[in-house]
């Protein structure tokens, strides 16, 4: 039998419950439809060994990010800084410094080459419109070369461009030769440019949720209650001008509107009859997931402040390039800042071509390997931790990578309309279709707001 509603929203993310709220607040029924046995997408919580949460998915807020810390503040939940306190490391082209502040301790060559690419790439970012971003005064130019043309022809020094690559694969999960140069100066502009990305103290790592951002969708599908429905795997969407009829395992629903929350390569993947417009298809096809394993290493006090360590580190040459400090609000006890407190974590980040070759290992190889990089950046108690907790978004079947899915060149002149553009009673939604912070929590939010008002103005 069919069961009626006026809305499916397929997914259960950020950016689906958001979209189920609003729709749901309209006066509309509403059903969400979710394969995996829980809620949240990339966002996901893990136990540590006594029992209380941890980010092993998505986790950071900052600044400007208005959505995502306006929904914190209205579900009752709360943030807390990420730890900053004491010398941060950088290693670039095997050269290591121990600094304070934002910038790396590097020669006067290299920095003032990072510091022309990088304006040279916030100019390219703002000229880019984040709403259209094919239609920018450079797009065709833009879109015909990756990343990685586009910083060779720019960064003017070895080192310089090591440094780039580094901060592409922290920002993407991705090689710089994977995507498209427009794809990037649009994520870049719809940042409010590259500080907004990779600073800490006033960027997009500021702050993170008090319980892990899981507890997001949780509180929003608390809200929502059974209307959402868990283990129902969509399969395909029969559709007509006006009306759908989804099917999830043995259930047939009808509804007058459907809400696609899925990454681009998972909406692919649903059967649609009829079968979507050529463009349409062709542009999913075009924007693969990026890849990242997210490794919290536990140990039972964060001995690196005792040691003046803000357990912030960055490398270009080890697989775990990117680490911080991910102790949890008030885990750490009253004598967190001297080390005595306890437990303390360490998070570390294995992305693009380094999560390729991790994925390959024996997991005792990988723990290994992810041991001797935190030793080389805290010295040898980083070989001892109480627990590894690893996430491989590639193996997860509901996200197939993180952090989220970017352009191939050539894409977005090409068929990039119609990465928001509805078909029939089809909407699209997503943190990838945002226009402001794509790629993060609060584009998921954007998104989900936006279906809900093509939905309400479609009548």
């Amino acid at each position: 039998m069919e069961q009626p509603v006026d809305v499916v929203v397929v997914g259960a993310g950020v950016a689906g419950l958001v979209a189920a709220s609003e729709v749901a607040r309209a006066g509309q029924d509403v059903l969400v439809l979710e394969a995996r046995d829980r809620v949240g997408g990339r966002l996901l919580n893990a136990p540590l060994p006594d029992g209380s949460p941890i980010d092993v998915g998505g986790q950071w807020v900052g600044p400007t990010q208005d959505r995502a810390l306006a929904l914190i503040d209205e579900l009752g939940l709360e943030t807390f800084p990420t730890h900053m306190a004491g010398r941060h490391i950088s290693e670039v082209s095997g050269n290591r410094s121990e600094y304070t502040g934002r910038i790396p301790r590097l020669d006067p060559v290299t920095l003032a080459d990072i510091g022309q690419t990088q304006w040279r790439l916030d100019r390219m970012a703002a000229s880019i419109p984040t709403v259209e971003p094919w239609r920018a005064t450079r797009a065709e130019r833009l879109d015909a070369q990756t990343f990685d043309s586009w910083l060779r022809r720019t960064a003017r020094t070895p080192r310089g461009r090591s440094f780039f690559r580094l901060i592409t694969e922290a920002v993407f999960s991705s090689g710089p030769e994977d995507m498209s140069a427009l794809w990037a100066g649009f994520y870049i502009g719809a940042a409010g440019g590259l500080d907004a990305l990779i600073d800490t103290a006033g960027g997009a790592q500021q702050d993170r949720i008090v319980g892990g951002a899981q507890s997001i969708a949780l509180a929003l599908a608390a809200e929502l209650g059974d209307r959402v429905a868990l283990n129902s795997p969509v399969t395909a969407i029969d559709w007509h001008h006006d009306t759908a009829l989804v099917r999830a395992g043995g259930r047939l629903i009808h509804a007058r509107h459907v809400v696609v929350a899925l990454p681009p390569p998972l909406a692919s993947r649903i059967r649609y009859s009829p079968g979507l417009p050529a463009d349409r298809d062709q542009l999913v096809q075009r924007m693969p997931m990026g890849r990242v394993i997210k490794v919290n290493v536990v140990y039972d006090e964060p001995f690196w402040r005792a040691d003046g360590f803000s357990g912030q580190a960055n490398s270009d040459t080890r697989p775990l390039g990117t680490v911080f400090d991910n102790t949890p609000h008030g885990a750490a006890g009253p004598g967190a800042s001297s080390g005595t407190g306890g437990p303390g974590i360490l998070v570390g980040f294995l992305e693009g071509r380094h999560a390729d070759v991790a994925s390959g290992l024996s997991p005792e190889d990988r723990r290994s390997r992810i041991l001797d990089d935190l030793a080389g950046y805290f010295g040898p108690r980083a070989r001892s931790p109480i627990e590894v907790i690893e996430k491989d978004w590639a193996a997860e079947e509901y996200s197939r990578g993180c952090y989220g899915a970017f352009a191939t060149p050539g894409t977005l002149t090409r068929f990039g309309p119609h990465l928001r553009r509805p078909v029939g009673p089809l909407h699209w939604a997503g943190t990838e279709t945002a226009t402001r912070w794509a790629g993060y929590i609060d584009g998921a939010i954007e998104s989900g707001e936006r279906v809900a008002r093509e939905i309400a103005t479609s009548g």
